[in-house]
């Protein structure tokens, strides 16, 4: 039976031994319309987060005490980015809903655009993002950045679907890796990268939709195998998510963030007073998950590391 203790649903009494009963969430800020797309840059310590409907990527640099910390505008516009992640280089890949394509800001600043059609037709809205150790770009394609105004521009499915794509930067080649979601949505590798956990937030306009995520096979030539459903949201939606060194799965709900073993098995929850919509691990020793909440910015330490890279 599960046990609320402070900001924490206990599951599975292993998930006392992953995040500090002691250790608070903080909210290190408020001001978003919708806060999105966390990345750590471990080099500068310091986060960047899309404000979807603001049109702004917003810069957060923690204090020495770790209950704050200093916000301020990275890039606005920002072509409303949501997911970002960085490549091996250490370079910023971005997904902008209203340009409707994937880009990478280079080191010198520059805006190089890696993806926005497929066989001539405009991509949908980039929503999140994560770079293969080979360099290969994986993104998802839904239409929540066409749908209105809000966050995006209003526009039409060209390509008449909503896709996972593979993008090769050594070749410029863009393919598709899924076909088969309704509204393709957070995605991150296991560790060894022989897994690959795709979220699919269909119910986000239709109640009877998916809101689950599911989970592939990645064979040595960057093939999908498999898919079958690996747990299903019980609180809202899943959306964003990141996984640590040992596999397990961090991921964004309605609730708070979710925590579940590679297999599917929940252990917890941290509850979070506002909807989460992704989250990310951070700090030079990356335990401490940063979270995006609805109109803010929170932070716990825990006791695993993230293992996203680099």
């Amino acid at each position: 039976m599960s046990e609320i203790v402070g900001e924490y649903l206990i599951a599975d009494p292993i998930f006392t031994h992953l995040v500090s009963l002691n250790a608070r969430l903080v909210k290190l800020w408020t001001g978003a319309a919708w806060a999105e797309g966390p990345v750590y840059f471990r080099d500068g310590d310091y986060l960047l987060f899309s404000d979807i409907p603001n049109n702004r990527i917003m810069r957060f640099v923690p204090d020495l005490s770790g209950l704050g910390g200093t916000v301020s505008v990275y890039r606005q516009p920002s072509n409303n980015t949501n997911g970002h992640t960085r490549d091996r280089e250490g370079r910023l890949v971005s997904c902008e809903h209203g340009a409707r394509r994937v880009t990478r800001t280079e080191l010198d600043g520059r805006i190089t655009v890696l993806a926005d059609r497929w066989q001539g037709k405009r991509l949908n809205s980039p929503n999140d993002v994560v770079v293969k150790s080979d360099g290969t770009v994986w993104f998802t394609d839904p239409p929540y950045g066409i749908l209105s105004d809000l966050e995006g521009w209003r526009g039409e499915l060209e390509y008449g679907g909503c896709h996972v794509f593979r993008f090769d930067p050594k070749t410029d080649r863009l393919d598709v890796v899924c076909d088969d979601f309704v509204k393709p949505n957070g995605l991150a590798f296991s560790p060894d990268e022989r897994r690959l956990y795709i979220v699919d937030t269909g119910a986000s306009h239709d109640p009877e939709g998916p809101r689950h995520i599911r989970v592939f096979e990645v064979d040595e030539d960057n093939r999908l195998s498999g898919g079958a459903v690996l747990c299903t949201c019980d609180v809202g939606l899943y959306d964003g998510l990141r996984v640590d060194t040992e596999g397990r799965i961090w991921t964004s709900a309605g609730d708070g963030v979710h925590c579940y073993t590679p297999d599917g098995q929940l252990l917890g929850k941290i509850l979070v007073p506002e909807v989460v919509a992704n989250v990310c691990f951070g700090g030079l020793k990356r335990n401490r998950l940063y979270v995006c909440g609805t109109t803010s910015l929170y932070a716990v330490y825990t006791h695993v590391n993230g293992a996203q890279l680099p």
